[in-house]
């Protein structure tokens, strides 16, 4: 799909994992510029700011992509972390809390980043926000639900007088559904990329190599990734027939 006639362009929250790997794909197939900004919190996994040049190199290679690819961007939110601390952020336990939400939810996390990203979108003349929150496969953080983000978005939109768009292009997909997207939007190519070099593990481990990626393949996201790999295989590794994912 070429480019939307939008000459505003797009922001992707890129973290260098999966997710948001296949929503710079998606961004890169719907709009003429695409920046992306990547957020130094004090995360545990920092070896994904490094996963994330990689896969953002190998991404701008691929035919089309490249010269629609602006500008990459990594702001520093350390004191956030330190503030919000959680299992992401310090040496915890991941474990469920009384609240009922993982050990790895950082309070308002998902809510600064957007606020951080609007203000760098307004800067930079870019009116789309892309990032890969979820509801369908996730680990039941309230900032990934969409009526959160709808929210995030009216009030960005009144408080710097802008008209920003979140969009989540993941957001009512499964993890296996993800796995098809990347196929359908970059092919076998796009799939393997992924598994070799974008990273997920909250452990930061980046050592064992499993099917579906690099992890500790216990932590909550290695287990999301690796169910959603396994049901995909298991039908045959099909890309992704969705309207919703494709609109």
């Amino acid at each position: 799909m070429g480019p939307m006639n939008d000459p505003s362009g797009a922001l992707v929250l890129f973290s260098g994992g999966q997710d948001s790997a296949v929503c710079l794909a998606w961004a890169l197939g719907r709009y003429g510029r695409v920046e992306t900004v990547g957020f130094d919190y004090g995360q545990r996994h920092a070896v994904e700011l490094e996963a994330r040049r990689t896969v953002r190199e190998a991404i701008a290679a691929f035919p089309g992509w490249g010269e629609r690819l602006g500008e990459d961007h990594v702001l520093d939110m350390r004191s956030f972390g330190s503030v919000a601390e959680s299992a992401l952020t310090a040496d915890r336990a991941i474990e469920m809390t009384e609240k009922g939400l993982p050990s790895t939810f950082v309070p308002g996390r998902n809510l600064a980043f957007f606020v951080y990203a609007a203000a760098l979108a307004d800067r930079r003349g870019l009116s789309r926000l892309v990032g890969g929150m979820c509801e369908t496969d996730f680990s039941g953080y309230p900032d990934c639900r969409r009526d959160t983000l709808d929210a995030m978005q009216s009030a960005l939109n009144l408080g710097m007088a802008q008209s920003f768009l979140i969009e989540t292009p993941l957001m009512r997909l499964t993890k296996a559904d993800t796995w098809g997207l990347a196929k359908m939007l970059g092919g076998e190519r796009l799939v393997e990329l992924i598994v070799a070099d974008s990273h997920t593990c909250y452990l930061g481990e980046r050592g064992e190599q499993h099917a579906w990626g690099r992890g500790c393949g216990t932590c909550p996201a290695c287990e999301l990734r690796a169910k959603g790999w396994a049901e995909w295989t298991a039908k045959g590794r099909p890309e992704l027939i969705a309207a919703e994912a494709q609109a």
